[in-house]
């Protein structure tokens, strides 16, 4: 490996104490809604659970230590093509080691992959072949995080996928695995359709697959399919809606209030989580829980985080008259994946489609527009396999990249 070292600097995270005290003081003002008696969790968040969670954020979760946490991991900033591009950078113990990008999703960042950082980056030290040593490539999208601002309007998941790529030619690598989940399971198969001479492979989970009108591509669907099928049309998409259409319109209450920062992130973790009718602390650790939503809140993000949803389904989309949404909510017939609605491009990178008891993902389409060698179903697990069920995620990739190293 040769590293160039191109405008890449070292990076710790270092809040301001003011930045803390703030959120500390507009937690303790918040101004609490009333709220319907007996409606539990289906019309929203109920206020019961949320000012309990709001309290603890302000009063016994300790930011300083996370965030120590955070920065035992070697990070480093580079700017690509305008874009601020802010990442951990782990190297493996082992010389044989394949570079591997982890890419997050909505609402996600680089504290999603922790639990596996080590059993990745040093699987002899966790009771694993040394052989399947990853050194590991770990940034906040452009938009998120760190990762900011963004340089402008167009940062799509090929846009992203280009200045992954350049990334990974900055820090020398010439041949990489790429995993992502949610918006990383859009970036990362972008990132092997721009460097296919370069990417060995592709793995992701939380995929979303469409149909895209063809003859016969609803024909002959199984009963987990069409399942399958029906949860993507009944979906909760309201938040979607709100970052597809009008982003920057939702941003002035996320960016203003931490309370309503929270509820927009946590019910996200409630309905995406496995037991879906369990608490989302009863799949992720609270702490966690809450290290993400004051990375949104801290760096102040909500509102570019949710611009790719804009440039994905809305700029690109429906721009060139592909997918609808059905009166009903969710994907009515006719959408697709990307950007990329009306003829997907199909990908010809190896690529391995990890499916959760919680995902939606239909093999036929997956295989229409990836070239899909390898295809697990967990039955299992929710949407954040890297935090609700790691040793499944990082023994699926092992798999898989000893197939293509």
């Amino acid at each position: 490996m040769t590293t160039t070292n191109e405008g890449i600097r070292p990076f710790r995270i270092d809040i301001p104490q003011a930045r803390l005290d703030d959120l500390a003081a507009r937690l303790a003002a918040t101004r609490w809604p009333d709220e319907l008696p007996g409606v539990g969790w289906s019309r929203g968040v109920p206020l019961g659970y949320l000012k309990e969670l709001a309290e603890y954020w302000r009063t016994g979760y300790d930011w300083r230590a996370h965030e120590a946490a955070i920065n035992e991991h070697p990070q480093f900033m580079t700017t690509i093509g305008g874009q601020n591009v802010h990442f951990l950078h782990v190297r493996s113990p082992e010389p044989g080691a394949l570079p591997l990008i982890l890419l997050h999703g909505w609402p996600g960042g680089v504290v999603d992959f922790l639990d596996v950082v080590g059993p990745l980056s040093d699987p002899r030290a966790h009771g694993g072949d040394p052989a399947d040593a990853f050194h590991l490539v770990i940034p906040s999208l452009p938009g998120f995080g760190f990762s900011t601002p963004l340089a402008g309007p167009g940062m799509g998941a090929a846009r992203m996928a280009e200045v992954l790529a350049e990334l990974m030619s900055r820090l020398g690598y010439d041949r990489y695995g790429v995993q992502g989940y949610d918006t990383g399971a859009w970036v990362a198969p972008e990132v092997g359709r721009r460097a296919p001479d370069r990417v060995a492979g592709v793995h992701v989970n939380a995929l979303l697959t469409f149909p895209i009108g063809q003859d016969g591509e609803m024909d002959g669907l199984t009963k987990v399919e069409q399942s399958r099928w029906e949860s993507m049309q009944n979906f909760n998409d309201g938040y979607l809606q709100c970052n597809s259409k009008r982003p920057q319109t939702v941003t002035y209450a996320l960016n203003d209030s931490p309370a309503g920062q929270l509820a927009w992130i946590v019910e996200k973790f409630k309905e995406l989580t496995e037991p879906e009718e369990g608490l989302p602390e009863d799949a992720i650790d609270r702490d966690r829980i809450l290290t993400d939503v004051s990375l949104y809140w801290l760096t102040g993000t909500a509102g570019s985080a949710a611009q790719i949803y804009y440039e994905e389904i809305t700029a690109n989309a429906w721009s060139d008259g592909g997918g609808e949404w059905s009166e009903g909510g969710g994907w009515g017939e006719g959408g697709g994946e990307g950007g990329d609605w009306d003829a997907p491009s199909r990908g010809t990178v190896p690529t391995a489609v990890l499916v959760s008891a919680h995902d939606v993902s239909i093999r036929r389409w997956a295989e229409r527009d990836h070239n899909v060698v390898r295809w697990t179903e967990l039955g299992k697990g929710g949407h954040f396999l890297a935090m609700e069920e790691p040793d499944l995620l990082v023994g699926d990739v092992r798999e898989f990249f000893r197939t293509v190293r």
